[in-house]
């Protein structure tokens, strides 16, 4: 953990459309590059959604029968699908001259581990998975049945899982908590289905900020979007997160004109 104690803003948000989710962090990485300040975001979704990696081909989705139905949206990060829906979402910005930047891989495991913690108070026995728990082969499309160092497992059950995006002057960490089974992904059982605790995201919530408080050296101070941050995240949904060009194509005039030929 850095030895000095930062000042983190931390944002409460209600459910809301998956553009809107995805531009809000992307506005985020680049107020906290601006502004050299950390910013923490809990989120929710206003209805079930599935994020594509990065790289991932848009077409796999029809892979997944259960979401098909569902919108589609594309993080800046890379790794497989997420089908948004009975979660905890989080999003941690740091700014390249805070330490925490230099240390991305140790970013990943104390935020994973504050959680394991928040958890074994209460009686549930989860661990973070190290490089010999990592899954070989073929990737599968959903990003809760792929393992990699850092994730979060429950018995066989990855629960939780994080991705990161660098930019010039920032890092914009992002991650999942499964908390139920989603009917748009049935082969996913979340924390209350494994440990029967019953708990809502809030109260999990409380128990993890705590400790993700004190595992990262950060002290919390609420606070409201930016209007400059707002009005950036607006952008970004109307001209990146709802077009097709982004969602489908990745944004890659090449692909789009490939693909339109082909028609």
């Amino acid at each position: 953990m850095p030895q000095q104690t930062t000042e983190c803003l931390l944002l409460n948000d209600p459910p809301g459309p998956g553009p809107w989710n995805m531009a809000v962090d992307e506005a985020l990485l680049q107020w906290s590059a601006a502004s050299e300040r950390c910013v923490c975001r809990f989120y929710a979704w206003a209805e079930p959604t599935l994020s594509l990696g990065y790289f991932q081909n848009y077409d796999q989705r029809d892979q997944h029968t259960a979401s098909r139905q569902c919108p589609a949206v594309r993080r800046l990060t890379g790794g497989g699908a997420i089908l948004h829906d009975k979660e905890l979402t989080y999003s941690l910005v740091v700014p390249r001259s805070h330490p925490w930047a230099a240390r991305r891989d140790q970013l990943y495991r104390d935020v994973h581990g504050a959680l394991v913690a928040a958890w074994a108070g209460q009686g549930i026995d989860a661990a973070v998975i190290d490089a010999t728990g990592a899954g070989q082969g073929r990737a599968p499309f959903l990003c809760f049945q792929r393992r990699s160092p850092g994730d979060v497992v429950l018995g066989p059950h990855k629960i939780a899982g994080s991705a990161q995006r660098r930019r010039s002057g920032a890092v914009l960490q992002h991650g999942s908590v499964l908390l139920r089974r989603s009917p748009a992904a049935p082969e996913l059982p979340g924390l209350d289905d494994l440990a029967g605790q019953g708990r809502g995201g809030a109260s999990w919530l409380d128990l993890w900020k705590d400790l993700l408080a004190e595992r990262l050296g950060f002290l919390w101070q609420d606070f409201a979007l930016p209007e400059t941050c707002r009005h950036r995240a607006e952008q970004l949904a109307a001209t990146r997160y709802t077009t097709d060009a982004w969602t489908i194509h990745r944004g890659r005039t090449d692909t789009i004109q490939a693909r339109r030929a082909s028609e």
